[in-house]
């Protein structure tokens, strides 16, 4: 499950709750229908894919390159909520 924001995550997880409220987690795929399922009153819907990628584990990032990430912290809970923006190009752009 990915969300733009930490923000937007925490007001959605009570309506995803609710949507599987007294349905059984069998398998990982009827979480992810359960959440895709999940709309608001106000028409607000939920995407929701299961990711099956195998990816490596443990692998060690250097100080130089997490000081390399163009990170920006939320004030409420910092280390849990943070973004990730793309660096700044080097390059002008001519249009």
């Amino acid at each position: 499950m990915r969300f733009p924001r930490a923000t937007r995550q925490h007001r959605m997880f009570c309506h995803i709750t609710q949507t599987w409220r007294g349905k059984p987690l069998v398998s990982r795929l009827a979480v992810v229908d359960l959440i895709a399922a999940t709309t608001t009153k106000t028409g607000l819907t939920v995407r929701c894919e299961l990711d099956e990628n195998i990816y490596p584990k443990a692998i060690r990032v250097a100080d130089e390159e997490m000081a390399a990430l163009n990170i920006t912290t939320d004030p409420w809970h910092p280390d849990w909520n943070y973004t990730i923006s793309p660096r700044p190009s080097d390059r002008s752009v001519n249009c």
